[in-house]
């Protein structure tokens, strides 16, 4: 796979994307990253990349000049078609990123993410351009850099080869709507705080059907909603 990212702030990435899981499947060539400067985009001769909106009111938009032409250069230089790519805008307008949208966006060659900034983005852009919009939650950030940034670590993670165990994805929550069983190591006494037996026993298929109840029942004490959509 490979991931595009339009930022006007592209310093903000090396730190998460050359560190730990992200880091390894780049170097196993499972993923290549490329961070774009969008002020490189920008015909403007101070690299302005936004303006004050039409009809008045606070703050500034991002203006679409820059971001269409990063993205189109991008498509263009692509080795793949069209619809194996996802343009893809991090915005508080977008749909709520879960396990199944990440697995979904996993299945992509590429991925164009655009991190908005200021008061948002030119509507052209989310109209002509896009794809998808996605959001991380029900908040406000100062910019979409940060939710790439989950997007990426969650998508990276679901290519295969990237993680060394592959049943590790198989149990992890959010599988089949559900939340993940508690896990315990040694010492199983700890000051007192036994490991459940059953985990001790040997017997594997009593312990993946304790393993089941217990993610069931942690699922209907932490997240009830998950279980309504299963």
């Amino acid at each position: 796979m490979r991931i595009d990212i339009l930022s006007i702030f592209p310093n903000m990435f090396a730190p998460v994307l050359n560190e730990s899981i992200i880091k390894r499947a780049q170097n196993k060539k499972r993923v290549e990253i490329y961070v774009h400067n969008l002020r490189d985009y920008s015909a403007d001769k101070h690299k302005k990349v936004d303006d004050r909106p039409f009809g008045g009111g606070s703050g500034m938009v991002m203006k679409p000049e820059p971001i269409f032409e990063a993205v189109e250069e991008i498509l263009k230089k692509s080795k793949f078609s069209r619809d194996r790519i996802k343009v893809i805008l991090l915005s508080p307008q977008g749909k709520t990123l879960d396990h199944q949208l990440a697995k979904k966006f996993s299945q992509f060659k590429q991925l164009v993410l655009i991190c908005g900034r200021y008061e948002g983005v030119d509507e052209r852009v989310r109209k002509y351009l896009v794809d998808e919009e996605v959001s991380i939650g029900d908040y406000i950030l100062t910019g979409g850099e940060l939710p790439a940034m989950v997007l990426i670590d969650c998508v990276v993670r679901l290519i295969p080869g990237v993680l060394g165990n592959k049943k590790s994805l198989k149990f992890e929550s959010f599988q089949g709507n559900l939340l993940e069983y508690p896990q315990y190591t040694r010492p199983a006494n700890f000051k007192g705080m036994r490991v459940p037996k059953i985990l001790l026993s040997g017997d594997h298929k009593k312990i993946q059907a304790f393993r089941k109840k217990e993610a069931l029942r942690v699922t209907l004490e932490k997240r009830q909603d998950l279980l309504s959509k299963k």
